[in-house]
């Protein structure tokens, strides 16, 4: 009896564990192949186009190679940059039209470019939230504001907003200025023979990142510079993170890549807990009076909110805080960097502009240093600015997604959807702006934003909603004021060594660099 109680007990085992198998084997099976099959075919019912799905892989593979092949050589100045950027996005539109889908492993993602369905969607943050999910290891760049949804939205907006009025902006107009400076001085020292080739990219990068340490932190470049570099070292190794099928699990796989984005997450938390978080707790816990820089305004506003409410669930924690600094410190550079180098690259190209918004600048300001009040009152430069953020968007598509089933036009979506919303596709669409669509027409905007777009949500750098850019105001004013400086100082053209290669490392950059000849005025 014992003897068969031990084979029976077994049986039940070996039952037991090939009853998970099959499970977990049926799983694996409904979410690599009988899920996507079921979603394309409901997608198809409701009038949209895509690829076939493929086994696993979807949509990825075909990507990634578009997207290599597309960087190889760079392209005439006069060429629509899209296929370049987005290749495989630009191809599906032709191919299956303005409502289309593709998939991301087996997951099926719903493209929109209809002004009027983006418009229900940036207004409506509770209902269309923030794409989750994917490798979390993308997390570690930046979360902060951009990442959190609903009522942790809310709190983080009403507690980050007093940062970015105008009131303290105004006061930050002095560290904007200072870090220009610098910059214009060594372009100086450079083109002592009164004219020198410069790739100016590198400057910019460094000038904005100079902003970023003196206005959000109140320290010196020097003082962030390992913060910069680690953060642009992290947005290389997520690009390609975002370009491989995530399996489940295999952020714990200790490859080189995954190691280094752990080790780059450590260390930057590291250094901002170090150099900011802690000197700035001790200050308040003794009393003194915060800075006017970013974090202190942050942190203030953070201590008044839980003092109000009486609970400190209502403040942010000092993870949450040092979240946010990481998207200061990233978000900050990166968007104005990229906006300057274009304008440049573009004002270049364009010599006729290039005087005309020197033209204002000396009107407006003569020899006086940059005011805000003069800032707002540069009506070319705005114009340059918008058409240069509808041409070379910092960011090219928003993703979004949705918890329940959800109709949107003439679409019912179940929940789980994932969209995403192209700004770089609409800012290029000729129904949209018209034949002359690739072309660096700042007359566009010269009545403002919408009387250019005709009052539809075509043009969105700063994405839209209640949810738009938080930084939007400082990102402008930065731009403007930097733009002012350095058309006081010098002319400048494309240089024919510059090559016109607009590509995505999380923003829109240059790829191999903005070679101008600078001319000492």
């Amino acid at each position: 009896m014992r003897l068969m109680d031990v084979v029976t007990a077994y049986l039940y085992v070996l039952c037991g564990v090939g009853v998970m198998i099959m499970v977990y084997a049926w799983r694996i099976f409904n979410w690599i192949w009988l899920k996507p099959k079921k979603m394309e075919k409901f997608l198809r019912e409701q009038g949209l186009n895509g690829n076939p799905y493929k086994f696993l892989f979807g949509d990825v593979k075909e990507m990634v190679q578009m997207t290599a092949n597309a960087k190889l050589k760079p392209i005439n100045l006069t060429d629509n940059i899209v296929p370049r950027v987005m290749p495989f996005m630009h191809n599906s539109l032709k191919t299956h039209g303005k409502a289309f889908f593709t998939w991301i492993g087996p997951r099926a993602v719903v493209h929109v470019t209809e002004p009027a369905l983006i418009r229900d969607i940036l207004g409506n943050y509770n209902k269309f939230q923030k794409q989750k999910g994917g490798n979390p290891l993308a997390r570690l760049l930046a979360r902060g504001i951009a990442s959190v949804d609903a009522d942790q939205w809310v709190k983080h907006r009403k507690i980050i907003n007093p940062a970015f009025h105008v009131e303290k902006l105004k006061h930050m107009i002095p560290a904007f200025y200072i870090s220009c400076d610098e910059m214009i001085n060594k372009w100086e020292e450079l083109t002592k023979e009164r004219s020198c080739e410069v790739d100016v990219y590198p400057h910019l990068q460094t000038f904005t990142s100079d902003v970023i340490s003196r206005t959000a932190f109140g320290s010196s470049y020097q003082e962030g510079r390992k913060i910069f570099e680690l953060q642009k070292e992290q947005a290389r190794l997520l690009m390609k993170i975002v370009q491989s099928l995530y399996i489940p699990g295999s952020q714990f796989m200790p490859t080189k890549s995954n190691r280094r984005m752990k080790e780059i997450g450590r260390e930057v938390k590291a250094s901002i807990t170090k150099i900011i978080i802690n000197k700035r707790v001790t200050t308040m816990k003794e009393g003194e009076s915060s800075s006017d820089d970013l974090l202190g305004i942050l942190l203030d506003s953070n201590y008044k909110e839980i003092k109000q409410q009486g609970d400190k669930n209502f403040g942010l924690s000092i993870d949450e805080v040092i979240e946010e600094c990481k998207l200061f410190y990233f978000a900050g550079q990166e968007t104005t960097a990229n906006l300057l180098v274009w304008t440049m690259i573009l004002l270049g190209q364009h010599t006729n502009w290039q005087d005309r918004a020197r033209d204002e600048v000396l009107k407006v300001f003569g020899e006086r240093k940059p005011d805000i009040e003069g800032l707002s009152h540069l009506k070319v430069i705005n114009m340059i600015l918008y058409e240069v953020l509808r041409l070379y968007p910092p960011g090219t598509t928003l993703g979004r997604m949705i918890h329940e089933e959800t109709t949107l036009g003439n679409i019912i979506l179940p929940a789980g959807s994932l969209l995403q919303l192209h700004m770089m596709l609409l800012h290029h669409d000729s129904d949209v702006w018209g034949d002359d669509v690739t072309e660096f027409k700042p007359e566009r905007f010269a009545e403002g934003v919408l009387k250019a777009t005709k009052g539809q949500a075509s043009y969105f750098p700063f994405g839209g909603g209640p949810r738009i850019c938080v930084g939007q105001n400082f990102a402008m004013l930065e731009a403007k004021l930097a733009l002012v400086m350095i058309l006081r100082y010098f002319s400048f053209e494309l240089s024919p060594s510059y090559a016109h290669a607009p590509h995505i490392v999380i923003s829109l950059q240059p790829q191999f660099g903005a070679q101008l000849i600078l001319h000492k005025l």
